[in-house]
């Protein structure tokens, strides 16, 4: 037997609360530190607010999907994998589904169900929610002992950190955590945004609320000329260029952003070849030959960016359609196959949906998630300079390195 450990955990969202049932699980006395009035509030606006708990794929597969120190996550990972995930949550009564993508959903669509069968776990577990503001870790010769909250200082035998990254400051991550590890002399990686909407240099306000379905989107590196990302999905136009699931995913795939040096190209007609569009278009325009070329545009595109698309073609949208070349027609093909924008830059780190960067993977063990520098603290979730594509990866991550910190801080090693 282990003697009972007190554990304190620093942040109740997803790696946290897991941290915490863990904990518990394993005979320890946990107490549960979260600045906001409530818990998971992150968590309960996650996909939407439907929350993509997981991926149902396998772990070498999930290990594909990890853009940061993969190698890291894979003592975690197979402490507790996806299916892992799945069960837990259907065995506290949340009913699971899974969609495009391989998503795993709650059947409710209902991210707060997820926040609620966690909350009620640890409740179940005997776990101490204390709504206080951790301000300090409190260490003595290389190990923690403690940490201050509202200037009151509590003694514990091991402290978990687990309080996300930097971006959804709204949320509570708003980088405590990386002024944590710091101070006991942590390495902490550059932050930047990812899962994050994209600037263009190009104003497209007059289009914004535009969203579009079933388009491809390209993210070209224009010093190497190769194509970082391609995929086919759903994208929305803002007052400062590009968002929706297509370009959060895309811009997972763009190191180093500088302006200039990455254009995204809009594919507006995926399923059509240029011989075949053309035919469509030509069936199209034989049908209204003798209105305006900027009236003649309704099949094929919203009515909202037809004006947009109109000067992107270079064509006068007065031109009667059966004055249209077969040149300008050629130009709107184009247009159509391959609209180009120039990226400026990522929105803030506040606007993402995760923080790439964090506490260095060197400097933790990964088999247990403790700090290799000062014995009893331990790192869970985005905190750690570890982070995934979209698709249920990083709550993943969370919840894998959540249970594995939190069972050994219970068994004190």
């Amino acid at each position: 037997m282990y003697e009972q450990q007190r554990v304190a955990i620093i942040g109740a969202g997803a790696a946290g609360m897991m941290s915490a049932i863990y904990a518990a699980q394993n005979g320890a006395l946990v107490t549960v530190f979260e600045k906001n009035d409530r818990v998971g509030k992150k968590l309960a606006i996650t996909g939407k607010g439907r929350c993509n708990v997981t991926n149902d794929c396998d772990t070498q597969e999930l290990l594909k999907n990890i853009i940061s120190n993969p190698k890291f996550l894979y003592a975690a990972f197979s402490n507790f994998d996806t299916s892992d995930t799945k069960a837990f949550f259907e065995n506290l009564g949340v009913p699971l589904k899974t969609e495009r993508g391989r998503r795993v959903f709650p059947v409710s669509d209902k991210a707060l169900d997820i926040v609620f069968a966690l909350k009620k776990c640890m409740h179940d577990y005997g776990v101490t929610v204390n709504h206080e503001k951790v301000t300090e870790l409190i260490q003595k010769n290389g190990k923690v002992t403690g940490l201050k909250a509202q200037g009151k200082a509590y003694e514990f035998d091991s402290v978990i950190v687990a309080c996300g990254g930097a971006s959804y400051p709204q949320t509570g991550s708003d980088g405590d955590g990386f002024i944590f590890a710091k101070s006991v002399g942590h390495t902490v990686t550059p932050l930047v945004p990812s899962l994050v909407p994209l600037e263009t240099t190009e104003n497209v306000s007059e289009i914004m609320g535009v969203s579009l379905k079933n388009v491809t989107l390209k993210i070209k590196n224009n010093q190497s000329g190769k194509i970082v990302f391609e995929e086919m999905g759903e994208m929305l136009f803002t007052h400062f260029g590009l968002s929706g699931p297509l370009v959060l995913s895309a811009s997972c795939h763009m190191a180093k952003m500088e302006k200039g040096k990455y254009s995204a190209v809009i594919d507006f007609k995926p399923a059509l070849d240029i011989k075949t569009l053309d035919t469509r278009i030509l069936s199209d325009f034989s049908k209204q030959l003798n209105r305006d070329f900027q009236n003649a545009l309704g099949g094929l595109l919203p009515s909202k960016i037809i004006p947009f698309m109109v000067k992107k073609s270079g064509i006068d949208g007065n031109t009667k359609v059966n004055n249209i070349t077969k040149e300008q027609r050629q130009a709107l093909i184009s247009t159509l196959k391959s609209l180009t924008l120039e990226i400026k830059g990522f929105r803030p780190i506040k606007e993402a949906i995760i923080t790439r960067g964090g506490v260095s993977v060197s400097e933790i063990n990964p088999s247990t998630m403790e700090s290799k520098k000062i014995k009893g603290l331990y790192f869970a979730g985005e905190v750690i300079d570890v982070d995934a594509y979209t698709g249920g990866y990083n709550l993943q991550i969370a919840f894998s390195t959540g249970a594995l910190a939190g069972m050994h801080a219970a068994w004190g090693e």
